[in-house]
């Protein structure tokens, strides 16, 4: 029997996320506070406050997600003793190294700060965009891509037939249209700010490592499944190499999960709000139960 911890990345949020849990638990405020102290402003404020518009700017969501899922993890008794592998979806990555002991709490709110400022800023507003084309084999999707015009490519390997595109807004577009003749059951554009785990972001690569290599990265206690290769780094120094490609490159969770499955993991807990993750395995793994440290319920059978 393997258990894996998965943490999710941008979409996640949501005003107000874990208000009724933090009456009861101190240890979500205290983080919140601690990243506030990193910060220089009141980001548990912005979370319950919102306005969602401000929550959802790249550089708040970021750390924002990251205090949560650290929180929700706290709250589980003995957590590292009970996990084999954990994995984290963009963003979440992040927290899975905090939480297996390769990157401190607050060296992790500094860096995920600068990443959304980098993201946001490597491509001129209405430049890039964003889509997620529904019912299409990944290889459908990539020969449309690859035969409009303009820079656009898959950037998040969600689930079978659960595919986000990513690149430059009109060919992004018609990209959109070429799948859709191509038999997606759907294929919409997202509401986000950029053109994430595209090509177009790579620029910021150089400022991103600058800014990891000023931290201090150890080796985690438990192993971390990355993103961009959906394996496990030998050394600090592939797991870096992975931290900065992955801003650049597609997120393949579907390999990701099917590799952790490969190797014995035989259930999920998703350690973030929202259910975003869950959903996702139950389209790659039906069989195999996710359960959340939001929920009480499923927080008390992890504690007993």
């Amino acid at each position: 029997m393997g258990m894996a911890a998965i943490f999710p990345g941008q979409g996640a949020q949501s005003v107000g996320m874990l208000s009724d849990l933090a009456t009861v638990h101190g240890v979500i405020e205290e983080r919140f506070d601690e990243a506030s102290q990193v910060l220089g402003f009141d980001l548990w404020d912005m979370v319950q406050q919102g306005p969602a518009e401000l929550l959802g700017q790249t550089e708040n969501t970021q750390p924002a997600l990251l205090a949560a899922s650290v929180a929700l993890w706290e709250l589980w008794p003995n957590a590292i003793e009970n996990v084999d592998v954990l994995c984290g979806h963009s963003l979440g990555e992040y927290s899975a190294l905090v939480c297996a002991g390769a990157l401190s709490f607050g060296d992790a709110v500094k860096l995920v700060r600068i990443r959304g400022e980098l993201m946001q800023q490597a491509v001129p507003s209405g430049a890039g965009g964003m889509a997620a084309i529904l019912g299409l084999d990944d290889d459908v999707i990539e020969r449309c891509c690859g035969e409009v015009s303009g820079e656009v490519g898959p950037a998040n390997y969600n689930a079978p037939g659960q595919v986000v595109i990513a690149g430059e807004t009109a060919a992004v577009d018609a990209a959109i249209e070429a799948c859709s003749q191509a038999g997606a059951r759907r294929a919409v554009s997202l509401d986000v700010s950029g053109p994430f785990h595209s090509v177009l972001m790579k620029p910021a690569a150089t400022a991103l490592d600058l800014a990891i290599s000023e931290i201090e990265l150890n080796m985690p206690i438990r192993p971390v499944v990355q993103n961009v290769r959906a394996d496990i780094a030998s050394d600090v120094v592939g797991i870096r190499e992975r931290l900065v490609e992955q801003l650049y490159s597609p997120v393949r969770w579907t390999d990701c999960v099917h590799g952790m499955l490969e190797q014995g993991v035989d259930q999920f807990v998703e350690c973030g709000p929202g259910g975003v993750l869950a959903g996702l395995i139950k389209r790659i793994s039906r069989a195999t139960p996710t359960r959340s440290l939001q929920k009480p319920d499923d927080l008390d059978h992890l504690c007993g």
